[in-house]
Order: structure tokens, then sequence, then C-alpha cells
């Protein structure tokens, strides 16, 4: 194997075990009383991620690295797992409302409204990079944008209706999760 496919291979075990992750959590959220809030983009949000992932096994594989990018790449995971970390149980790949529960105002949250959009436009930007790929890395920045404007408007909305519901009189928090 070369290192581009180990890399790639991290990458998709990575994700492979996000979903599971994921697909616990929200059955057990929606157990809980939560519901699933603007479903309708999620496929579309699979649909890039495959794409952007599978891109990358098609031309990449057998490329050469760039350490300095490479560097970057390993800077945004210990952010993803601080985001991970912060949200536990709570945290999911759909947008999932729990009524009630007090919203997540610590970790990465304190100082980002979307931590984890932030590493996502981060990775999806950087690991192309690590592979010398800049026009791939730029197609699916763009392609993720008009993705990420869509899916924070649907978690911004949900996030103000829960704290107009919960309590009237103080603004929502711009730096909070849902679930």
């Amino acid at each position: 194997m070369t290192a581009s496919s180990l890399i790639l291979a991290f990458i998709t075990a990575q994700r492979l075990i996000e979903l599971w992750f994921s697909r616990r959590n929200t059955a057990r959220l929606l157990a809980l009383g939560g519901y699933e809030h603007a479903p309708a983009h999620y496929p579309f949000l699979v649909l890039v991620h495959a794409s952007w992932l599978a891109g990358l096994w098609l031309l990449a594989w057998s490329r050469p690295i760039n350490p300095w990018w490479l560097g970057c790449f390993g800077v945004l995971q210990a952010m993803r797992i601080w985001v991970l970390v912060t949200l536990g149980r709570r945290w999911t790949t759909r947008i999932i409302v729990l009524p009630g529960a007090p919203l997540v105002r610590s970790g990465p949250y304190r100082i980002f409204s979307h931590p984890n959009y932030l590493v996502v436009v981060g990775e999806i930007a950087v690991l192309p990079l690590v592979f010398s790929l800049p026009y791939y890395a730029l197609l699916f920045t763009i392609v993720n944008a008009i993705l990420l404007f869509v899916r924070i408007r649907a978690e911004t909305a949900a996030l103000s209706a829960l704290c107009s519901t919960a309590n009237k009189t103080s603004p929502c928090p711009t730096s909070s999760r849902i679930a």
C-alpha cells in the first residue's frame, strides 16, 4: 500500500465509524423525544461527501504527499476529536432537535458557532491539497459551501425555534449545538 492509500483508508474508516456513531446517537435522541429538522437536504450531504471521497480514491491513491498539508490535516483531525468529545452522545450527521435538552456551550462551541462545519470545510479543501489536487479542492469547496449555506440556515432555524419556545425573553445563543 502507498502512503496515499493509507491516508485514504484512514479517512474512509473514520467516515464509516462516524456514520455508525451518528446512527446510534440519532436513534437514541429520537427515542428520547427528539425529532429531525429539515431532512430534505441530507441525501445531498451524503452524495457530496461520498463523491468527494470516491473521487479522492480514484485520483489520489498513488500520488505523492505534501507533508505541510498533511500537518494541516492532522490539526483538523484534532479539532474533529474535540468536537466529537464535546458533543458525545449528541453528535449526529443530521439536525436532531431534543426539546428540553440544554444547548451545548462548552468546548469549541464557546469559540465558534459551528465548529464541526469549520472542520468539514477544512477537510474538504485540505485533504485534496495533501495530494496536490488544488482544482479538486476548489471544486468540492464550492459545492460544499453551497450545501453548508442550506445546512447552517436549517440548523440556525431549528435552534431559533427551540430557543423561542424555551425562553421568550432572551435571544438565542449563536454558539451552541442543538443535539
